[in-house]
């Protein structure tokens, strides 16, 4: 019913910079939070950033001054600018969303996760 799609990643240079993407599709009633978490090889996956759906920002301390979260409530869609890169934010970064969904005379909020984008940090 939900679809997540991330899109943007790729390999960047320590200091470079890259924005990631992500579009929710579906029969889409409302979406609260959005967020973006990273999961590095044999690392748990951890919280990057989130944006309520008035714009109130969460940072996790790792990034914060370096990358800025925003969203598009019309486009259903979430960004991340990546700016000063380092080899250490090298992960899948995963797009998150609080999804409500009409359920007969009511709504449903489910939790939607996307299949995860590629961003490397290296020389």
């Amino acid at each position: 019913q939900v679809q997540l799609v991330e899109s943007g990643g790729g390999l960047v240079q320590p200091g470079g910079s890259l924005r990631i993407s992500c579009a929710a599709s579906g029969s889409i009633f409302s979406i609260n939070d959005m967020g973006w978490f990273r999961q590095a090889p044999g690392k748990q996956r951890e919280l990057v950033a989130t944006i309520s759906r008035a714009g109130r920002t969460f940072y996790a301390d790792s990034v914060k001054g370096r990358f800025t979260i925003s969203r598009d409530n019309a486009k259903n869609s979430v960004y991340l600018q990546m700016n000063s890169l380092k080899p250490e934010d090298t992960a899948v970064y995963y797009c998150n969303a609080d999804v409500g969904l009409r359920n007969g005379g009511g709504l449903m909020w489910d939790d939607y996760w996307g299949h995860g984008t590629q961003v490397t940090v290296s020389s």
